[in-house]
């Protein structure tokens, strides 16, 4: 399993119009084949940072995510929304247990 992890740093004036892109590559990705989970979620104290947590069954899986056709308008529309910082690291990882 692949996990990633890491942030996007969002201009906070540009937060609201973003939304729906961000709910569309969500849905989108959580169709794709061998999504386990994806989402994003705001930092309570730090306005425009979006922390981004994905699990994945393999590197292959992840690897058509980032070929899929819904990708091309979330990479526009992070562009036109002027996303800058892009922090992501994909990590190797069991099941884990429950804690």
């Amino acid at each position: 399993m692949l996990i990633v992890a890491g942030t996007l740093r969002v201009p906070a004036e540009w937060l609201d119009a973003l939304r729906p892109a961000m709910a569309a590559v969500i849905a989108a990705s959580r169709a794709d084949p061998g999504c386990l989970a994806y989402g994003f979620a705001e930092d309570v104290l730090d306005p425009g940072l979006i922390h981004v947590a994905e699990r994945w069954e393999s590197a292959e899986a992840l690897a058509a995510h980032g070929r899929a056709p819904h990708m091309a308008p979330w990479r526009a529309a992070c562009v036109a929304a002027g996303v800058g910082e892009r922090n992501l690291r994909v990590y190797e990882a069991g099941e884990g247990t429950p804690l």
